[in-house]
């Protein structure tokens, strides 16, 4: 009953009827329980991931690694993008000279800007590779050229070199990354070969770092990780200072490289925070990313370069930006193996001595403990196992210094042009101490690797070929959010993309094994035996076996 006096009715009710709703309540409860207890509890079903047995298991997981890693730098991106509008808006509304004949310029502009990157999203990977590297040689005063130290020689690109020595006032800068992979006396070998060209840093980076904005909690008296210690920064940061003050101005500093050198774990090194993204597969950085170090000096990320097709082939294998599923695995692998002496891999891996790589991998795969269905090795997985080995950053081997040799775009008004400006005194002490502190490994325990010299690349975009009709039906077919996924894989040389985008990596994994088997005619009649033998096995003659 409504009041006169109250604009809503009272909620008051008799003790009689609320204990009537109470116990209504609980019957219905208690029915409910009942009849869950009879259908019983279903826990929730856990993901099993991916079976040890199932073929190609390496190979999926990396794929999804991939994914997820493509996915965040998307969502990433799009969220720049979105802070970059919302700023606009805010100085438009801000701003009170504005007026609204003013905004469609903006509209125009921001149209053009969706239209060139729409265009550069479907343009050829390796053209984007080489415009954002022109950008960063470009807008750089400093040039620091990261090498691996277990291969320094390989690391280095001579059109890349002389493209900065055109350019002008530029100054170019070694740095030997991944220090702590080579024995000392192979690394005070490399740095006195290479302190004659060019100032030379050593340098190692530290991969465990924490992501920018979050916050990790870390015990206070445990001792740090090997990988958390950087060792070279502090020589580093000396030699951009002094050069800096000798300038006399901001000065950008372009970091540029082969794949897997540690390019973005340097800046992150430097920042001593995780900016750049950094991964196990190759090719990760795809545009110029500026990060400011402080208010002088600038540093710039740059995409990899990109290798040319007539290097050898043991450049094909360690240099290109690409995963396992798209260069085959069993040809990189066999590369590096020939150019690896072989007593010392022996020891490394454990193995019996092999005549062949063939023989190898089929020890390889026993010891690993890689078979197929059925018992048999799995080749094919221990020639991916070995490859991505070899293009990480665990693995100890070396390389000599030549004895004598210098590149010919280099002469020494140029060598001494290049070394003006850097306290060189200062270098070398901050190099030795470097060295000191760097934990490396015995030279036994190292393998000893033949390098193939300096790695040719392609700056220029007309010297990348078009891609072939078939791979363009393919990619309109499979849609543009694939090609968005699939950016980095279709980074490699044309001759391996032609079998590759039309077939999926178990079935070109599948086709690798009888190509390599024909090659190697010695071996192949152990594999057509056990063939001959599985197929004798299921066909049972009752006449002549049950006698």
């Amino acid at each position: 009953m409504k009041r006169p006096k109250l604009k809503k009715a009272s909620k008051r009710m008799t003790c009689h009827k609320r204990y009537k709703i109470q116990k209504k309540v609980r019957e219905h409860h208690r029915k409910l329980r009942k009849e869950a207890k009879k259908r019983g509890r279903k826990k929730p079903r856990k993901d099993p991931g991916v079976p040890n047995s199932a073929p190609f298991k390496e190979a999926l997981l990396r794929e999804a690694e991939l994914r997820k890693q493509r996915l965040e730098e998307l969502k990433q991106q799009q969220k720049l993008d979105r802070q970059k509008e919302q700023d606009k808006k805010r100085r438009l509304e801000t701003d009170p000279a504005v007026e609204l004949s003013n905004m469609e310029p903006v509209k125009e502009e921001f149209g053009q800007y969706k239209a060139k990157k729409a265009k550069s999203s479907k343009q050829n990977p390796k053209r984007l590779y080489c415009q954002e590297l022109k950008k960063v040689i470009e807008a750089s005063d400093v040039v620091l050229e990261v090498l691996d130290a277990r291969d320094p020689l390989g690391c280095r690109c001579p059109q890349v070199e002389e493209a900065i020595v055109k350019g002008g006032q530029k100054k170019l800068v070694l740095v030997l990354n991944k220090s702590d992979l080579v024995p000392k006396e192979n690394l005070e070998n490399w740095l006195s070969y290479l302190t004659k060209e060019l100032p030379t840093v050593v340098f190692k980076a530290s991969t465990n770092l924490k992501d920018k904005g979050k916050r990790i909690k870390v015990k206070k008296k445990a001792a740090p990780f090997k990988s958390e210690v950087c060792v070279g920064k502090e020589g580093l940061w000396k030699l951009l200072g002094g050069f800096q003050e000798t300038y006399g101005k901001a000065i950008h500093i372009g970091v540029i490289g082969f794949p897997n050198v540690g390019k973005s774990s340097i800046i992150n090194s430097l920042k001593q925070e995780r900016i750049c993204n950094v991964g196990v597969s190759m090719g990760l950085t795809r545009y110029m990313q500026v990060v400011p170090l402080d208010k002088q000096i600038t540093i710039i990320d740059s995409p990899s370069f990109i290798v040319s097709p007539l290097n050898s082939a043991i450049a094909l294998a360690l240099r290109s930006p690409a995963s396992i599923e798209v260069v085959k695995p069993m040809e990189a692998a066999s590369a590096i193996l020939s150019h690896a002496d072989a007593r010392q891999v022996v020891l490394k891996y454990t193995v019996p001595d092999f005549k062949n790589s063939l023989e190898f991998f089929t020890s390889f795969a026993q010891r690993r403990g890689l078979h197929q269905k059925g018992g048999s090795p799995n080749v094919e997985g221990a020639a991916k196992l070995l490859w991505s080995e070899w293009t990480g950053a665990s693995l100890s081997y070396f390389c000599h210094p030549p004895t004598s040799w210098t590149p010919p775009h280099f002469n020494e008004s140029i060598v001494t042009d290049m070394k003006w400006g850097f306290n060189l005194e200062e270098l070398e002490k901050n190099n030795a101490h470097s060295i000191r502190a760097i934990r490396g490994p015995r030279l036994a325990s190292s393998i000893l690797f033949q390098s193939s010299g300096l790695t040719n690349g392609v700056i220029e975009e007309k010297d990348i070929p078009e891609e072939l009709p078939k791979q363009k039906e393919w990619k309109q077919e499979e849609g543009g959010d694939y090609e968005d996924v699939n950016t980095d894989q279709e980074c490699v040389d044309e001759e391996g993309d032609e079998k590759s985008s039309d077939m999926s990596p178990a079935e070109e994994a599948c086709e690798a094994l009888p190509e390599d088997s024909e090659a190697d005619k010695q071996s192949a009649p152990s594999f057509i035996l056990d063939k001959m033998s599985e197929e004798e096995d299921d066909a049972y003659d009752f006449s002549t076996d049950y006698v």
